[in-house]
């Protein structure tokens, strides 16, 4: 199941690196099955890639929008 953008937005950026580090441990994870040849669904590797980019996108977003609410008050 792929994340949604809509979801992620709604989320605190600790929420969102939360997030991040056990997609990062799930991509390791599958990478450490595909090189020992257990991997059953290949398809799940590209999922969580791109999640991971979705999350980190949507931290991106988040940091860009505090950064300029941050210069427009000083």
């Amino acid at each position: 199941m792929a994340l949604d953008a809509s979801d992620l937005r709604d989320k605190t950026p600790d929420e969102l690196r939360d997030q991040l580090a056990s997609l990062k441990k799930e991509q390791f994870n599958l990478r450490f099955q595909q090189a020992t040849n257990q991997l059953e669904n290949t398809a799940r590797m590209r999922l969580v890639r791109r999640d991971v980019a979705r999350v980190k996108t949507i931290l991106n977003e988040k940091a860009a929008a505090a950064a300029t609410t941050e210069s427009t008050e000083a």
